[in-house]
């Protein structure tokens, strides 16, 4: 490509903590790097489609590149998209050089957006005269594709490259060199860097799991007074880990499947084993949504929403044989109670809504009058 041939577009596929993104950043610096030795122009974007996934985020992104007066030219809203094609397209042949741009997390821009913006990005080198524009997609997810359009699919996927995870001996390596950068000798226990490739190995060969979990060991330690890093602090680390995962995941959480947790958290108290049905949990989901103004949706979609939760690891949903009376489903919370205290430290809404409905007496009112 820096010799005039048409850059190939790729895409790059592996579960997360694989190393796709860190490889596909490398080689662009290497290229970059070789670009600049012989004289070439080449500019370089990097675009978190989950951070910015509407096509004029993705364009305008694309513009910066070229030009550091892009903004005072194209707004960051208002126009339309053709125009800002035009734009793009104008400025990148006034330029010249190629450009190569990284979209990961592309699955989610489609997803988001469809692949319109795409089959305009992946035809743009037959419109550009003086410079050409190589995409690189990189997604966790190997069926995305079969959500696009056969033309862009064809012309977004000229190659592929697939990261198979890490094996805990790979993972290991990974750490022994970290360890090495961050750690004096012998601060670490040698078995601590195989316990923590060897959980990590166990979650799809996530390297960046086994570098968070070194790290989280070392600062329990450094907090505790405690000079060398043993296994015991890993194990701790994993238990802030899993915490601060279940913290994030309600926090994000969309309004409905929170206020449907909400009435979860609330019934638990009242039930044998903690376990409830759908209708029970339907019922104070009613009773939040006219205590809060909340649009009220139907049992059956109240339903979906449940599976939900239950896919994500924060109940349990199990569908039970009554015999002769039919099945029911019994829903259980699956995370602790310290998992729970500090999700409700961490948002606000949830706290409010259970704390409300707990002091107000509404709930247990409502239970009586179902006895």
């Amino acid at each position: 490509a820096l010799y005039g041939a048409r850059p190939s577009n790729i895409l790059i596929y592996g579960q997360t903590g694989t190393g796709k993104t860190a490889v596909a950043k490398f080689i662009c610096k290497q290229i970059v790097s070789k670009a600049e030795t012989e004289g070439k122009k080449i500019h370089t974007a990097y675009i978190n489609c989950k951070q910015t996934n509407t096509p004029y985020g993705i364009l305008t992104n694309i513009g910066k590149t070229y030009s550091n007066d892009w903004e005072d030219k194209v707004p960051n809203a208002g126009w339309r998209i053709d125009k800002v094609y035009s734009a793009l397209k104008e400025k990148a042949d006034e330029d010249g050089g190629i450009a190569i741009v990284i979209l990961d997390e592309i699955d989610t821009l489609v997803s988001k957006s469809g692949d319109d913006i795409l089959y305009h990005l992946t035809g743009l080198n037959s419109d550009l005269d003086n410079s050409k524009i190589s995409l690189i997609g990189i997604s966790n997810d190997t069926k995305f594709t079969s959500w696009l359009d056969p033309r862009v699919k064809s012309r977004m996927g000229e190659e592929s490259l697939t990261f198979a995870p890490y094996n805990a001996l790979q993972i290991e390596n990974i750490l022994v060199q970290r360890a090495k950068m961050a750690f004096h000798e012998g601060a670490v226990e040698p078995l601590v860097l195989s316990y923590c490739s060897s959980r990590a190995a166990l979650e799809h060969g996530d390297a960046r799991k086994a570098l968070d979990l070194l790290r989280i060991s070392a600062e329990i330690a450094e907090r505790e007074g405690k000079e060398i890093v043993t296994v015991e602090y890993v194990s701790k680390a994993e238990n802030v880990m899993e915490h601060d995962l279940v913290r994030s995941l309600i926090s994000t959480l969309p309004l409905q499947p929170k206020v449907t947790l909400a009435s979860i958290i609330l019934n638990r108290g009242s039930k044998e084993n903690g376990q409830q049905t759908t209708g029970e949990v339907y019922n104070t989901y009613s009773l939040i949504c006219k205590r809060f103004e909340v649009e009220q949706l139907t049992q059956r979609r109240v339903g979906h929403i449940i599976s939900e939760l239950d896919m994500q690891g924060l109940i349990n949903a199990k569908v039970v044989s009554l015999g002769r009376q039919g099945r029911t489903r019994y829903i259980s919370l699956s995370i602790e109670q310290s998992q729970i205290d500090g999700a409700l430290d961490n948002d606000s809404f949830l706290s409010r809504v259970i704390k409300e409905i707990k002091m107000s007496g509404y709930l247990s009112s409502m239970q009586l009058r179902l006895i």
